[in-house]
């Protein structure tokens, strides 16, 4: 499998969890006022700010796998690449916010989101050589 093939499964691996992760908050396995910057102040606002969440983790999710060739239908390269550097700024976007947060476990996922920019960086990078 090539680099691009193994960043790409990691990615979809990472993915996976965080949306598990946020199932969890939703039927209340894990307290949702460690997340969002214990800033949610109801279930009606968690409910909301998860369900987002989870749409865009999925989202997320199908372009990565239009990426990786798993899907049989598919947007053009193009589309696929500007999802993917809009996601690498926003998940830098959202290290530095994470670092600047109100609680230590969302501070904690500030290396996570770095790590998930680091990598559709690499996927992006790799696309350019081979275009190249």
């Amino acid at each position: 499998m090539s680099k691009t093939g193994n960043h790409i499964q990691i990615l979809l691996g990472i993915l996976f969890m965080v949306t598990a992760f946020h199932l969890c908050l939703i039927v209340k396995w894990i307290p949702y006022n460690i997340a969002w910057g214990g800033r949610l102040k109801n279930d009606t606002e968690m409910y909301v700010f998860e369900a987002i969440s989870i749409f865009i983790n999925l989202f997320l999710m199908a372009v990565v796998l239009m990426k990786g060739n798993y899907l049989k239908w598919r947007w053009n390269e193009k589309l696929i690449n500007t999802v993917l550097w809009v996601f690498f700024c926003l998940f830098i976007l959202n290290t530095i916010g994470n670092i600047l947060s109100h609680t230590n476990f969302e501070k904690l996922f500030s290396v996570l989101t770095l790590i998930l920019a680091w990598l559709i960086w690499n996927v992006l990078k790799k696309n350019n050589k081979q275009e190249s």
